[in-house]
């Protein structure tokens, strides 16, 4: 296991690149499996979960050519199905929450499925429920099996129809158009997810030759087509950790230029930085953040505290309130952080109150932050990543802190970050990796 050793209360300046999304590219890398000729992939984030679904599709047989440090090849033509039965792909499939999305295509392209239950972030529970309802809806049957905890689905003729999903599933979003692209007929999707990834995923499976309306929307119409063929797709620079470094250089007091970022795929997440007292510039496609000495939160019309919650797209990520609780520590004034989707996703508050921070942790779901207005600054403490996000939000607090700070389990870090330290090395930071 590694660790970060960080000596914090350092300013931090220069540029950063934003590597490309982690979520979209989960998705995107299922979706390859979806036709026999070559796709290619611009913009892949080198971080653990990617290389780990990267290496399990190559297992299942997929041909995997690496073009340069983030382009790839894949080449799904020769899928060996009995890799599916081995104990490797048990290990291998459950070691990542993105394995899920493998369901989909291949239930389309060859009629059956299979997955042990998936990994991830133990944030809460994380339901598939969305996913099989939306399979057998287009007409699969779906098994799991409580004695081997996996999940298996088979249906050769599946056949487009109306559904309405629960809830808007952003991965069960993606695995059911995956399915329904290969479908007989048409297939609507009520209360579909539409982040910018599954804009991305429907955009890429347009030019493979499906057949997808309503994208960007909440209502999805999908005309299935026979078969699908080869494409090239860029993806989209990481969103999560564009917030990521607003937040960093607003508790750091840092000069930071967060470049490319396709700000008009960011939606509201600069705006709800601004909320926070944030202040920042838009440069062409770059934000410039000049050092924010002070910063403060601002209150509902009547003066009431902010709250600020996650909610589906074109709502805020839930991915960004850890940061955004952070950063609130040294604001001046009060907020509401209401963390809706996941009940476990603000235990690490602890950490943070050891270090100073003045947090109310009301319930599972929702903690009040009363700022410092940076007249006090975070001590620095030794702590362990419980989740990428969380883990993230803890690193930006020990850069802030005085004295040296310790992250253990950075793994969890380095599974949704490239190269995180020594990216922050290059803007000035004193942080080090060690075993």
């Amino acid at each position: 296991m590694s660790s970060f050793i960080i000596n914090g209360g350092k300013k931090l300046k220069g540029d950063i690149y934003p590597q490309g999304a982690k979520n979209e590219a989960l998705q995107i890398i299922c979706a390859t499996l979806l036709t026999p000729e070559e796709v290619i992939i611009h913009n892949i984030p080198n971080i653990i979960d990617v290389v780990k679904l990267i290496d399990l599709l190559a297992s299942t047989g997929v041909q995997v050519k690496k073009l340069n440090d983030s382009s790839y090849s894949f080449i799904a033509k020769d899928i060996n199905y009995d890799y599916f039965k081995t104990e490797e792909y048990r290990n291998k499939s459950t070691a990542l929450r993105g394995s899920i999305m493998m369901i989909g295509p291949l239930l389309a392209r060859f009629g059956k499925g299979y997955i042990p239950k998936p990994g991830g972030d133990k944030i809460g529970r994380r339901r598939v429920d969305i996913h099989f309802v939306g399979f057998e809806k287009l007409g699969a049957k779906f098994e799991f099996s409580h004695k081997e905890n996996s999940y298996k689905v088979k249906g050769k003729n599946l056949v487009g129809t109306s559904m309405l999903l629960e809830e808007a599933s952003v991965t069960g979003t993606a695995n059911i158009i995956m399915a329904a692209v290969l479908a007989k007929g048409k297939t609507t999707i009520y209360n579909a997810a539409c982040e910018p990834y599954i804009q991305q995923l429907c955009k890429m499976l347009v030019s493979m030759g499906a057949k997808i309306s309503g994208i960007g929307s909440n209502l999805l119409t999908i005309d299935g087509v026979t078969e699908l063929g080869g494409c090239e797709h860029r993806i989209l620079p990481d969103m999560i950790e564009v917030g990521s470094f607003i937040g960093l250089a607003a508790l750091t007091g840092s000069e930071i230029t967060i470049k490319n970022v396709s700000y008009e795929n960011l939606g509201i997440i600069p705006y709800s930085f601004q909320r926070l007292g944030i202040q920042f510039e838009k440069i062409g496609d770059d934000i410039y953040i000049p050092e924010n000495k002070h910063f403060e939160i601002e209150t509902f019309i009547d003066g009431s505290i902010m709250t600020i919650a996650d909610a589906p797209w074109p709502g805020l990520t839930p991915d960004l309130l850890s940061i955004m609780l952070v950063v609130a520590t040294q604001a001046k004034g009060s907020v509401l952080i209401h963390q809706k989707m996941f009940e476990s996703r603000l235990f690490f508050v602890d950490k943070l109150i050891d270090m100073g921070a003045q947090i109310i942790l009301c319930d599972p779901h929702r903690a009040t932050v009363i700022g410092l207005d940076n007249q006090i600054q975070l001590r620095a403490t030794k702590m362990t990543s419980p989740d990428i996000r969380a883990g993230v939000a803890l690193l930006i607090a020990a850069l802030s802190a005085n004295g040296t700070s310790t992250i253990h389990n950075i793994d969890q870090i380095d599974r949704g970050y490239q190269n995180i330290d020594i990216r922050l090395k290059n803007l000035g930071a004193d942080i080090q990796r060690v075993n």
